[in-house]
Parts: structure tokens; sequence; C-alpha cells
């Protein structure tokens, strides 16, 4: 069930007090229905995170639900890291959020582009047929424009329940992502805060209260977060002389400030590999191809080495990717 509109507009949350009106309702009233509820809402929510997820058996097939910080690259990247067999499916668009994807009829922008490749197929009928493994669904940047004006945690339950309907044991995730790195209030700083006060108790936890299931972390901002700091504090390791080293180029040649260049995207694939088959990345090959058949900028010994470590620690230390300390 979508969250039904009341006359002052605002919205309702599934899960919570209908305001149920024939005449205006408060502003005031109506937020603090919300956080009373929210508070016991958020409770029940880490109660389903209590126990780790189990690992997959085998290989997984996945679908990939978001924009161009998922890209064709990194889950083409992830496929070749992972175990023989792994599959995968993907709906993108351009800073599309989960909102605009669930509506049909709503254009997303970049959509024709970003969908014309062999690995698309439409997301509400592929994940309604419930052959995936795995879901990993991507919000929109900037992530508190998303919670204000797109319904993040309904969207987001609304995604993961189509899913789960389809399939009782399809595991799901959240990929959480990253800002700006010009970002007013500091980029590493919104990564820190952000992870809990946002993505855990403004979008995950919500969504995975009104589910009855988690929803688990892609904690791919934190591994970011982390890996810059170590590379900085050591004034560059190997090929990565800063967090510029992870990011793409501008057409003009500046360096881009959202996007990742292939080493950021070869991170964020480890990340998706660590948390998704709960294994120690350690090891694994660091030259890799694009989605086109081209070869990836890859990470020398050093800086790969450093990458798996980082990945690895992030994912483990993170309760709620759902994999075991």
């Amino acid at each position: 069930m979508r969250a039904e509109q009341v006359t002052d507009k605002t919205f309702t949350r599934r899960g919570m007090i209908r305001i149920v009106t024939g005449g205006a309702v408060g502003v005031g009233a109506a937020l603090l229905l919300r956080a009373g509820i929210g508070r016991l809402r958020e409770a029940r929510a880490r109660d389903l995170y209590a126990a780790p997820r189990s690992a997959p058996s085998g290989a997984l097939r996945m679908f990939h639900l978001g924009h161009s910080l998922v890209g064709r690259d990194m889950p083409a990247m992830l496929a070749q890291l992972a175990p023989a067999g792994h599959d995968y499916a993907s709906q993108l668009g351009w800073g599309a959020s989960l909102r605009e994807h669930w509506y049909p009829d709503v254009p997303v922008n970049g959509f024709k582009e970003e969908n014309d490749h062999p690995k698309f197929l439409p997301a509400r009928a592929a994940l309604g047929s419930g052959p995936f493994d795995a879901v990993v669904l991507t919000e929109m940047v900037e992530l508190r424009d998303a919670l204000s004006y797109h319904d993040s945690p309904d969207y987001l339950a609304n995604w993961a329940g189509l899913a789960r309907a389809a399939r009782a044991d399809v595991k799901l995730y959240l990929y959480e992502t990253w800002h700006h790195t010009d970002d007013p209030d500091g980029w590493l700083d919104r990564i820190d805060a952000d992870h809990d006060a946002l993505w855990l108790r403004r979008l995950a936890l919500p969504a995975a209260a009104d589910l009855g299931a988690p929803i688990h972390l892609v904690p791919a901002g934190q591994v970011l977060a982390a890996l810059t700091r170590a590379v900085e504090a050591a004034g560059g390791v190997g090929n990565i002389a800063d967090r510029t080293s992870l990011f793409a180029r501008t057409p003009e040649g500046g360096v881009d400030t959202i996007h990742l260049g292939d080493l950021g995207t070869y991170l964020v694939a480890l990340t998706h590999y660590a948390t998704l088959y709960h294994r120690d990345p350690s090891g694994l090959p660091l030259q890799l191809m694009r989605a086109d058949g081209t070869p990836a900028d890859a990470p020398d010994a050093r800086s790969g080495a450093l990458m798996q470590q980082i990945v690895w620690d992030v994912v483990r230390r993170t309760p709620f990717s759902g994999v075991a300390a």
C-alpha cells in the first residue's frame, strides 16, 4: 500500500497510525505523531537485524535498481569478482529516485540511454516474477532531498515488498552511496554523520519496519571514506594519490565531484562482493574489464591490497551489512 495523502499535504507512512480527517490536519501534530511512533518502529526494526544474514551457498542472480552511481561497469566488475554462475540485470536512470522508478508512466531522466544494454530488464516485471536471489536498491543523490520530497522509506519498502512477495527468501539491500566531494558540510563529515542519521534511522529502518524484514546496507560510502582517510594519511598509496584518484574526469578534464572512475568503481564492486557473498576479497583479481569489454584502469598491488583489506574491515564492522564480524 502506498502512502496516503491527507488534506495538509503531509503523508502517513505505512505501518503508522493513519490520520483520518474531513478537514485540515495541523502539520505540527502530524510531525509529533510521526516522532513518537518512529521511536517504537525503530526499536522494532533494529530487532530485525539482530542476527547476521546467512552467507549464500553459491552464485547469486542479482537485480540492481538505481542510477549512474550503479552504472553499467560496477555490476559488470562484480560479476567478474563473484563465483562462477553469478548473473545480474538492472534498471537505471540519471539521478533517479526510487519513487520515480516505481511509476511506469513517470518519465525517468536518461532511461533510454542508461538502459540501452543487454542486462536491462523492466524492474516492476522483473522483481514481480521472483527469479532473483538478491536485490540492491539505490536512492537518489541528494539523500536529504530524497527523504524530504520523494518519500524514500515508502518507496524503498514498496520495491522490497514487491520482490519479497514474489520470492520470500530474496536478500534485500540498500546501496549506501555518498555525496558530492565539494559538499559545503564536508564530504567525509557527511558520510560519517549521514550513515546513522539518514541511511539507517530515516531510510532503512522505517522501510524494514514496514516490511517486517531487514534491508541490509552495502556500505560503499563508509568504504570510500575509510580508504580516503588511509590513503591521504599516508600521503598516497601505490597508484592512488588521494580521493581524486577514485573519481572520474569531466569532459573539461576536471575531477567529477560525484561519479567514480575505474579505481573507485572497483572499490565499490569489492564492497558489493564482500557484503553479498560474506567473503574476504583479499587476493581477488585487480585487472577487470568494463561492461563494454575494454580493460579498466586497475589498482596496483599496493593500492589493491589496501582496498581489499579496508573493504573487508568496514563490511564486517558495519552491523547493518548483515555480515558477521
